[in-house]
Protein backbone atom coordinates (compact mmCIF):
# COMPACT_ATOMS: atom_id res chain seq x y z
CA UNK A 1 0.00 0.00 0.00
CA UNK A 2 1.55 3.24 -1.15
CA UNK A 3 1.85 6.57 0.63
CA UNK A 4 0.94 8.68 -2.44
CA UNK A 5 -2.45 8.07 -4.06
CA UNK A 6 -3.49 9.95 -7.21
CA UNK A 7 -7.04 11.30 -7.09
CA UNK A 8 -9.39 11.54 -10.06
CA UNK A 9 -12.50 13.73 -10.01
CA UNK A 10 -14.12 12.46 -13.22
CA UNK A 11 -16.51 14.55 -15.26
CA UNK A 12 -17.54 11.48 -17.29
CA UNK A 13 -16.71 7.83 -17.79
CA UNK A 14 -14.57 8.87 -20.76
CA UNK A 15 -12.66 11.33 -18.57
CA UNK A 16 -12.07 8.57 -16.01
CA UNK A 17 -10.80 6.22 -18.72
CA UNK A 18 -8.43 8.86 -20.10
CA UNK A 19 -6.94 9.70 -16.72
CA UNK A 20 -6.49 6.05 -15.81
CA UNK A 21 -4.67 5.57 -19.09
CA UNK A 22 -2.19 8.27 -18.04
CA UNK A 23 -1.67 6.54 -14.68
CA UNK A 24 -1.28 3.04 -16.07
CA UNK A 25 2.22 1.80 -15.32
CA UNK A 26 2.87 4.79 -13.05
CA UNK A 27 0.93 3.69 -9.96
CA UNK A 28 -1.28 0.81 -8.89
CA UNK A 29 -3.55 2.77 -6.51
CA UNK A 30 -6.13 5.39 -7.41
CA UNK A 31 -8.79 7.29 -5.51
CA UNK A 32 -11.94 8.22 -7.43
CA UNK A 33 -13.78 11.22 -6.00
CA UNK A 34 -17.55 10.81 -6.23
CA UNK A 35 -19.67 13.96 -5.77
CA UNK A 36 -23.46 13.77 -5.87
CA UNK A 37 -24.18 17.49 -6.24
CA UNK A 38 -26.21 17.43 -3.02
CA UNK A 39 -23.72 16.97 -0.19
CA UNK A 40 -21.32 19.20 -2.11
CA UNK A 41 -21.34 20.63 -5.64
CA UNK A 42 -20.80 20.40 -8.54
CA UNK A 43 -21.67 16.81 -9.29
CA UNK A 44 -19.08 14.44 -10.76
CA UNK A 45 -19.51 11.23 -12.72
CA UNK A 46 -21.73 9.24 -12.39
CA UNK A 47 -23.99 11.99 -10.98
CA UNK A 48 -23.37 14.44 -13.82
CA UNK A 49 -26.53 15.62 -15.62
CA UNK A 50 -27.79 13.16 -18.18
CA UNK A 51 -25.65 10.33 -16.87
CA UNK A 52 -27.92 8.66 -14.31
CA UNK A 53 -26.42 6.91 -11.31
CA UNK A 54 -25.15 3.62 -12.63
CA UNK A 55 -21.92 1.67 -12.55
CA UNK A 56 -23.10 -1.31 -14.55
CA UNK A 57 -19.64 -2.57 -15.50
CA UNK A 58 -16.56 -3.12 -13.35
CA UNK A 59 -14.31 -0.12 -12.92
CA UNK A 60 -12.00 0.27 -15.93
CA UNK A 61 -8.49 -1.23 -15.77
CA UNK A 62 -9.60 -3.20 -12.71
CA UNK A 63 -6.64 -5.56 -12.96
CA UNK A 64 -4.17 -2.67 -13.07
CA UNK A 65 -5.33 -0.62 -10.08
CA UNK A 66 -6.59 -0.92 -6.54
CA UNK A 67 -9.47 1.55 -6.37
CA UNK A 68 -10.69 3.54 -3.44
CA UNK A 69 -13.76 5.74 -3.71
CA UNK A 70 -14.29 8.91 -1.73
CA UNK A 71 -18.05 9.14 -1.39
CA UNK A 72 -18.89 12.82 -1.08
CA UNK A 73 -22.58 11.95 -1.20
CA UNK A 74 -25.65 12.14 0.97
CA UNK A 75 -26.89 8.76 2.17
CA UNK A 76 -23.69 6.89 1.26
CA UNK A 77 -25.24 3.68 2.55
CA UNK A 78 -27.35 3.55 -0.62
CA UNK A 79 -24.35 3.32 -2.96
CA UNK A 80 -21.57 1.62 -0.99
CA UNK A 81 -22.61 -1.81 -2.30
CA UNK A 82 -22.61 -0.59 -5.89
CA UNK A 83 -19.02 0.62 -5.67
CA UNK A 84 -17.78 -2.52 -3.96
CA UNK A 85 -19.46 -4.59 -6.67
CA UNK A 86 -17.68 -2.43 -9.26
CA UNK A 87 -14.31 -3.28 -7.70
CA UNK A 88 -13.52 -0.66 -5.03
CA UNK A 89 -11.46 -1.99 -2.13
CA UNK A 90 -11.34 1.16 0.03
CA UNK A 91 -14.51 3.08 0.84
CA UNK A 92 -14.41 6.54 2.41
CA UNK A 93 -17.60 8.06 3.83
CA UNK A 94 -17.85 11.60 5.14
CA UNK A 95 -18.82 12.13 8.75
CA UNK A 96 -20.83 15.24 7.88
CA UNK A 97 -22.85 13.48 5.16
CA UNK A 98 -24.94 11.21 7.34
CA UNK A 99 -26.36 10.95 10.84
CA UNK A 100 -26.36 7.18 10.46
CA UNK A 101 -22.62 6.50 10.64
CA UNK A 102 -23.01 3.84 13.29
CA UNK A 103 -25.63 2.01 11.23
CA UNK A 104 -23.54 2.36 8.08
CA UNK A 105 -20.55 0.75 9.81
CA UNK A 106 -22.73 -2.00 11.31
CA UNK A 107 -24.25 -2.78 7.92
CA UNK A 108 -20.81 -2.77 6.30
CA UNK A 109 -19.50 -5.26 8.84
CA UNK A 110 -22.56 -7.46 8.59
CA UNK A 111 -22.80 -7.45 4.79
CA UNK A 112 -19.12 -7.93 4.01
CA UNK A 113 -17.94 -9.75 7.11
CA UNK A 114 -15.56 -6.87 7.75
CA UNK A 115 -13.91 -6.16 11.07
CA UNK A 116 -11.46 -3.33 11.66
CA UNK A 117 -8.00 -4.29 10.44
CA UNK A 118 -9.14 -7.62 8.99
CA UNK A 119 -7.69 -8.22 5.50
CA UNK A 120 -7.28 -4.45 4.85
CA UNK A 121 -5.87 -5.15 1.38
CA UNK A 122 -9.21 -6.69 0.40
CA UNK A 123 -11.67 -4.19 1.84
CA UNK A 124 -11.29 -1.15 4.10
CA UNK A 125 -13.67 1.47 5.45
CA UNK A 126 -12.56 4.97 6.39
CA UNK A 127 -14.23 8.11 7.70
CA UNK A 128 -13.45 11.55 6.28
CA UNK A 129 -13.74 14.75 8.28
CA UNK A 130 -13.62 18.38 7.20
CA UNK A 131 -10.98 20.79 8.49
CA UNK A 132 -13.62 22.80 10.37
CA UNK A 133 -15.35 19.81 11.99
CA UNK A 134 -14.74 18.85 15.61
CA UNK A 135 -13.10 15.46 16.06
CA UNK A 136 -15.81 14.43 18.51
CA UNK A 137 -17.98 13.62 15.50
CA UNK A 138 -15.81 10.64 14.51
CA UNK A 139 -14.30 9.54 17.81
CA UNK A 140 -17.19 7.19 18.70
CA UNK A 141 -16.46 5.16 15.54
CA UNK A 142 -12.67 4.90 15.61
CA UNK A 143 -12.72 1.38 17.01
CA UNK A 144 -14.67 0.25 13.94
CA UNK A 145 -13.03 2.06 11.03
CA UNK A 146 -9.70 1.36 9.31
CA UNK A 147 -8.47 4.93 8.79
CA UNK A 148 -9.42 8.59 9.06
CA UNK A 149 -9.19 10.95 6.12
CA UNK A 150 -8.67 14.61 6.93
CA UNK A 151 -9.75 17.08 4.28
CA UNK A 152 -7.05 19.65 3.58
CA UNK A 153 -9.27 22.18 1.83
CA UNK A 154 -12.21 24.24 3.06
CA UNK A 155 -14.41 23.64 0.00
CA UNK A 156 -14.39 19.92 -0.72
CA UNK A 157 -15.54 18.30 -3.96
CA UNK A 158 -13.23 20.39 -6.16
CA UNK A 159 -9.61 19.99 -7.14
CA UNK A 160 -7.23 22.94 -7.12
CA UNK A 161 -8.62 24.56 -3.97
CA UNK A 162 -6.10 26.27 -1.63
CA UNK A 163 -4.67 24.31 1.27
CA UNK A 164 -6.43 24.93 4.61
CA UNK A 165 -3.73 25.10 7.28
CA UNK A 166 -6.29 24.50 10.03
CA UNK A 167 -5.92 20.81 9.30
CA UNK A 168 -2.30 20.63 10.55
CA UNK A 169 -2.93 21.04 14.31
CA UNK A 170 -5.92 18.71 14.00
CA UNK A 171 -3.75 15.98 12.49
CA UNK A 172 -1.10 16.53 15.15
CA UNK A 173 -3.62 16.30 17.98
CA UNK A 174 -5.30 13.26 16.48
CA UNK A 175 -2.00 11.46 15.91
CA UNK A 176 -0.89 12.10 19.49
CA UNK A 177 -4.18 10.76 20.86
CA UNK A 178 -4.61 7.85 18.41
CA UNK A 179 -1.10 6.96 17.19
CA UNK A 180 -2.14 3.59 15.75
CA UNK A 181 -4.92 4.84 13.49
CA UNK A 182 -3.74 5.50 9.90
CA UNK A 183 -4.25 9.07 8.74
CA UNK A 184 -4.67 10.08 5.13
CA UNK A 185 -5.06 13.62 3.89
CA UNK A 186 -7.00 14.64 0.81
CA UNK A 187 -7.02 18.13 -0.67
CA UNK A 188 -4.30 20.72 -1.05
CA UNK A 189 -1.47 18.18 -1.08
CA UNK A 190 1.61 19.34 -2.98
CA UNK A 191 5.40 19.49 -2.75
CA UNK A 192 4.97 22.55 -0.55
CA UNK A 193 2.39 21.16 1.90
CA UNK A 194 3.43 17.50 2.05
CA UNK A 195 6.36 17.92 4.50
CA UNK A 196 4.18 19.60 7.11
CA UNK A 197 1.48 16.96 6.71
CA UNK A 198 3.98 14.13 7.10
CA UNK A 199 5.54 15.74 10.18
CA UNK A 200 2.07 16.12 11.67
CA UNK A 201 1.41 12.38 11.37
CA UNK A 202 -0.18 11.71 7.99
CA UNK A 203 0.75 8.34 6.49
CA UNK A 204 -1.09 8.56 3.12
CA UNK A 205 -1.34 11.60 0.87
CA UNK A 206 -4.09 11.81 -1.74
CA UNK A 207 -2.93 14.10 -4.54
CA UNK A 208 -5.12 15.64 -7.24
CA UNK A 209 -4.35 18.91 -9.00
CA UNK A 210 -0.65 18.91 -8.08
CA UNK A 211 -0.29 15.81 -10.27
CA UNK A 212 -2.67 16.69 -13.09
CA UNK A 213 -1.22 20.18 -13.53
CA UNK A 214 2.41 19.06 -13.33
CA UNK A 215 4.50 19.31 -16.53
CA UNK A 216 5.43 15.66 -16.04
CA UNK A 217 2.95 13.60 -14.02
CA UNK A 218 5.28 10.64 -13.56
CA UNK A 219 8.14 12.78 -12.30
CA UNK A 220 5.86 14.68 -9.92
CA UNK A 221 4.52 11.45 -8.47
CA UNK A 222 8.02 10.05 -8.05
CA UNK A 223 9.19 13.23 -6.36
CA UNK A 224 6.33 13.03 -3.86
CA UNK A 225 7.03 9.37 -3.22
CA UNK A 226 10.71 10.15 -2.60
CA UNK A 227 9.61 12.78 -0.11
CA UNK A 228 7.55 10.26 1.85
CA UNK A 229 10.56 7.92 1.97
CA UNK A 230 12.49 10.59 3.86
CA UNK A 231 9.79 10.33 6.53
CA UNK A 232 10.04 6.55 6.72
CA UNK A 233 7.00 5.74 4.58
CA UNK A 234 7.38 3.04 1.94
CA UNK A 235 5.10 0.92 -0.22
Amino acid sequence: MGAIIPAILPTSREDLDARLLRLNGVTDEVQIDIVDGRFVTPASWPYTPGTGLSVDDPLPELGSFRFEVDLMVEEPEKVIGMWIAAGAVRITVHAEASRRLSQIIDDFQRTYGHDKGFTPNLLSLGIAINAATDMSLVEPFLDRCDYVQFMGIARIGKQGEPFDSRVLPKIQAFHRKYPNIPIQIDGGVSQQTAPGLLRAGASRLVVGSALWRAPNLKEELQSLEDLTHSYGLYT
